[in-house]
């Protein structure tokens, strides 16, 4: 039975910083590729970032480029997302996800996490 758990969400301040990690089992994590997405309230899940099953491709949205960054370990099957200068359009539950490739199109996605929020206040 797949599990992806996210942890690390919080209530932070406008220009703050957040490190999400996301715990995978049940899956052979070394050859699934990652995902990160978000969902703010009244609006449509939105991709937020990938990383390849190696690590060594990495992919973001245009709104978190240059402020976000993804990695793994595969290793310790966890993948993370450090979030810096975050802004309160920011705010949003966060979901990692698997697959087997890497995309920022959420339905091709096999597995998913419960989720963790994050409010960034202004």
């Amino acid at each position: 039975q797949v599990q992806l758990v996210e942890s690390g969400g919080g209530l932070v301040q406008a220009g703050g910083s957040l490190r999400l990690s996301c715990s995978a089992s049940g899956l052979t994590f070394s050859r699934n590729a990652m995902g990160w997405f978000r969902q703010a309230p009244g609006k449509e899940r939105e991709f937020v970032a990938a990383i390849s099953w190696t690590g060594i491709s990495t992919y973001y949205a245009d709104s978190v480029r240059g402020r976000f960054t993804i990695s793994r370990d595969n290793d310790k099957n966890i993948v993370y997302l450090q979030m810096n200068s975050l802004e309160p359009e920011d705010t949003a539950v966060y979901y990692c996800a698997a697959d087997r490739t890497m995309s920022d199109y959420a339905p091709q996605y096999d597995y998913w996490g419960q989720g963790t929020q994050v409010t960034v206040s202004s």
